[in-house]
């Protein structure tokens, strides 16, 4: 069995997109996605509307995964007009290039890793570390963890986090963040006045609400799982990170779709150039990938993974609240 080096270099042959292939699912998910978001606001019954505002929230987590994709250089790199869609999309769903690409990419680098900034992940601190805090740094730290952020995403983490804290921080290296912001706002008012609050709720808020919380989510449980491991800097290996503290989130064949076969999180971290169309092609092709840790979506498996709070160093594993009481 193969492991750390030997590992990514397996994956290599993978990372090679096929460029019509991706072109053909850019564009389609696009016309989808905007067939979607108009059946949200035609005029047709009432229940239709629920379903293409639901459908629409799928659809741009299959669209963020594509963008997460051209980020990471796995399709339609160095393409002017791939370039301009994705930036574009970025700042529709509140995560522009500026602070997306910088936050992810520093996440790939340091997963798993114990004494690192939360730049792009939920930060994970020991129970000894955690006992130490304040009050007041605990019910941050907590409150950073809490389903009801990782729920209420749209707002927290993707408007506030990703936007307003960063135009906040740094106006001139975030203006696209700033913009992203000005156009949310103008399409809600827009959508008010033409259409009411019914347009605001199923065009804008619903889809939004649903991608950006069900991707906060997938987020957190494919790096916070029973059996996740977190290593100090000097034990850190960024193979054995993928392989061992990244889950392989197991969907059935619609979510994967709509997901962007995002739930082979360990392979993706293996070598993020590799396709998200390639994923489940390299996974059968690399046996060692397969015998992982998994989560899903049933619900043992959201209530065990949404209750770990911390690292334990004594026993290597993550721990609950209720833990730190034994």
């Amino acid at each position: 069995m193969r492991t750390d080096k030997e590992l990514i270099l397996a994956t290599k042959p993978f990372a090679n997109e096929d460029r019509k292939k991706s072109w053909f699912y850019v564009l389609t998910t696009i016309a989808i996605l905007t067939l979607a978001l108009c059946g949200t606001y035609w005029n047709i019954h009432i229940a239709g509307r629920i379903i293409c505002s639901i459908i629409s929230g799928l659809l741009l987590v299959r669209m963020f995964v594509l963008y997460h994709d051209h980020q990471h250089h796995a399709i339609l790199h160095q393409s002017k007009t791939a370039n301009f869609i994705m930036k574009c999309f970025g700042i529709y769903i509140l995560a522009p290039s500026s602070i997306w690409k910088r936050s992810h990419d520093f996440h790939h680098k340091h997963n798993s890793k114990l004494h690192v900034t939360d730049i792009g992940s939920y930060a994970t601190i020991t129970k000894e570390q955690f006992l130490a805090l304040s009050k007041s740094e605990k019910f941050v730290y907590l409150a950073m963890r809490h389903p009801l952020n990782i729920m209420f995403g749209y707002i927290t983490i993707f408007m506030y986090s990703f936007c307003i804290n960063s135009i906040v921080k740094s106006p001139k290296k975030h203006l696209d963040c700033g913009l992203a912001l000005f156009l949310h706002l103008s399409f809600g008012i827009a959508l008010a006045w033409v259409g009411g609050w019914q347009a605001v709720l199923l065009t804008l808020f619903i889809p939004h609400f649903i991608a950006c919380g069900l991707g906060s989510y997938l987020f957190y449980v494919q790096h916070n799982f029973p059996g996740a491991e977190f290593k100090l800097l000097t034990k850190w290996d960024y193979a054995h990170a993928a392989t061992f503290s990244t889950s392989y989130f197991k969907m059935n064949f619609i979510m994967n779709w709509f997901t962007g076969n995002i739930g082979y999180h360990h392979v993706h971290h293996l070598n993020s150039r590799i396709p998200f169309y390639r994923l489940e092609e390299t996974l059968k092709s690399m046996p060692e990938l397969e015998n992982v840790k998994t989560t899903s979506f049933s619900f043992k498996s959201i209530n065990g993974c949404l209750r770990l709070k911390l690292w334990d160093p004594e026993t290597n594993q993550m721990i609950g609240l209720s833990d730190l009481k034994k």
